[in-house]
């Protein structure tokens, strides 16, 4: 089982920001947006700041990706 943030990714270029403008608004770190470059785990916490900050919920930014079998 595995995450992808690329709901996230596709809000950001349509509201014309950049990943360091997450990092100032939010006040969180560059090595939590590189996890999520990853597709890596992040803190719901997190999460709850990304979806305020773009008034969005979490089904927008975040799914989940089934693995294929024999993964």
């Amino acid at each position: 089982m595995s995450i992808s943030y690329n709901g996230l990714w596709k809000m950001l270029i349509d509201k014309n920001l950049k990943k360091v403008d997450l990092i100032e608004r939010l006040e969180i770190s560059s090595s939590t947006i590189a996890k999520m470059t990853k597709n890596e785990v992040v803190s719901l916490r997190v999460l709850e700041k990304i979806c305020r900050e773009l008034d969005c919920d979490f089904g927008d930014i975040i799914c989940y990706v089934k693995d294929e079998e024999g993964e």
